[in-house]
């Protein structure tokens, strides 16, 4: 909502509003959203009026400002906790833009953001980083100041954005608060994950595109399901709504996410962030929800809420064709997109969702053992998932994942029973920001086990980069040093390479 000229003027302020830094995300070819919230230091964090806060935003040619493209008004509200979405229209398609936002006498950090190249562009290279599950508590942000410097031109966040718990054992750094319950504790956590400087500044780097994994509510909860952390809430729909109105607070997405505005939250309305995205004719960007609207885990151990292994010879519920990880309407919608004429070009198709798609029996011989809130938990769903790429003959398709804490790298099989099943595509599922993992002692024996995986590591923790462009795919897993360096260094774990029309992947 924008202001009239007249709203332009403000009493001065005193410090700094824009301690949560800028953001922006979402881009489409031909417009961007531009975030921030407005917040003091803690201590003088009643300088902001109750009312709404006029915020004006630039953007320009140049980070002097000398050369403006659009500038307008907006307004910060307390209901949106002084949240800024200015979603802004009509910009030129491949093109790098600046921005900031001014109160009064103050004015935000500078921020660099790009549109996509249009729908029927013919584009050379798109370099991209995907990312997820980033535990305060577990390490620094350091790989966010080296994300810096590869030159992307996005980012996937895959989920796991904050955590909802109040400590961690060996905390490499405390989290304020306790358990997250509310709305003021979510929107607490996200102020202080976005307080951490490589953060903001890697968001302030390049646009952004995100989705949710569980961490944002509660641990393993599912769809209207609560999971199995902390004290339970007296209504887990009004604390899924809390968690849902502080992600929208806090991440550069439309406002046509809210499907049935802010209020629809309560009711139980979705919040629909799932996505595709044309980078020019080189790639379709896929962002999709696999939380929201997911079936609730079956057989978990001695029948608790939540996640664990399981025998899927022991549980007739794992075979229930109908039981979905991204819900019948997603999964129509998929279905729908990948038959469009688009996805039969010779360009990719990424698919950012929020964990591990390959089959992991962690048994070996004869038997299997699986985790059942991934795929694996969902084997008729993930049949569903890549017999649709089959049927419509999906042009390289590549998922990338998160939530396990390990990186993962392998082809996406048509049928995991058959070891002689055709790659249908690749995957490269990352490893955490920060959140720990249980190291890789038994990782050589799960790839012996599960030979369409090419490589694993379950000690390192970062990034990975992927490099398009029209015959091939590039990815390099990036590593810091020590995570509970803030000044940690960066290395190349591994690096692979895939050619186009062709789902194999091979080392680089």
């Amino acid at each position: 909502m924008y202001l009239p000229r007249s709203a332009w003027s403000q009493a001065r302020v005193s410090g700094n509003p824009f301690t949560l830094g800028i953001a922006s995300g979402s881009p489409t070819h031909d417009s961007v959203v531009l975030w921030t919230r407005l917040a003091f230091e803690k201590e003088d964090a009643s300088r902001l009026q109750p009312g709404p806060v006029a915020v004006r935003w630039e953007l320009a040619h140049d980070d002097g400002f000398s050369r403006i493209v659009q500038t307008g008004q907006a307004q910060a509200v307390a209901g949106l906790a002084h949240s800024v979405h200015v979603e802004v229209q009509g910009l030129q398609p491949d093109r790098w833009y600046f921005y900031r936002f001014v109160v009064g006498d103050a004015v935000s950090a500078t921020g660099r953001t790009r549109t996509f190249p249009a729908p029927d562009a013919v584009v050379a290279r798109l370099r991209l980083a995907y990312a997820s599950c980033q535990r305060w508590e577990h390490g620094y942000y350091s790989a966010y100041r080296h994300m810096r410097d590869e030159a992307l031109d996005l980012v996937m966040f895959l989920g796991d954005y904050i955590y909802e718990y109040p400590t961690a054992a060996r905390a490499v750094r405390a989290p304020t608060g306790g358990w997250l319950l509310t709305l003021d504790d979510y929107r607490q956590r996200y102020a202080l994950h976005k307080s951490d400087a490589d953060l903001q500044a890697m968001h302030a780097s390049c646009p952004w595109m995100v989705t949710w994994d569980d961490h944002e509510v509660q641990n393993d909860y599912a769809g209207a399901t609560p999971g199995d952390s902390g004290p339970p809430a007296p209504d887990f729909a009004a604390r899924r709504a809390a968690a849902y109105q502080a992600f929208y607070e806090h991440m550069p997405v439309r406002a046509s996410v809210l499907t049935q505005a802010m209020a629809g939250l309560a009711s139980g309305a979705e919040m629909r962030i799932y996505q595709r995205v044309p980078y020019g004719r080189l790639a379709s960007l896929y962002m999709l929800d696999a939380r929201q609207y997911k079936d609730a885990q079956v057989c978990t151990r001695e029948g608790k809420a939540g996640s664990s292994t399981l025998n899927p010879a022991n549980c007739a519920a794992w075979k229930d064709p109908a039981r979905s990880m991204l819900g019948a309407q997603q999964e129509s919608w998929l279905d729908a997109e990948w038959g469009r004429a688009a996805s039969k070009e010779s360009g990719w198709n990424v698919i950012g969702q929020q964990s591990l798609l390959g089959q992991r029996d962690f048994h070996r011989g004869p038997g299997q053992i699986f985790w059942n809130d991934g795929w694996d938990g969902y084997a008729a769903a993930r049949t569903r998932f890549t017999g649709a790429l089959q049927k419509h003959a999906v042009a390289n398709p590549v998922v990338l994942g998160g939530d396990v804490h390990e990186n993962w790298v392998g082809h996406v099989k048509a049928d995991y029973a058959d070891a002689g099943s055709a790659s249908v595509g690749t995957e490269f599922c990352g490893t955490s920001l920060t959140s720990r993992s249980n190291g890789n002692a038994k990782i050589p024996d799960t790839l012996a086990e599960n030979p369409h995986f090419v490589f694993a590591d379950s000690e390192r923790k970062g990034y990975g980069v992927v490099e398009l462009t029209p015959s091939k795919l590039t990815t390099t897993l990036r590593v810091v040093d020590d995570v509970t360096r803030a000044d940690s260094g960066v290395q190349t774990l591994a690096k692979f390479a895939v050619q186009a029309g062709r789902p194999v992947i091979e080392k680089a």
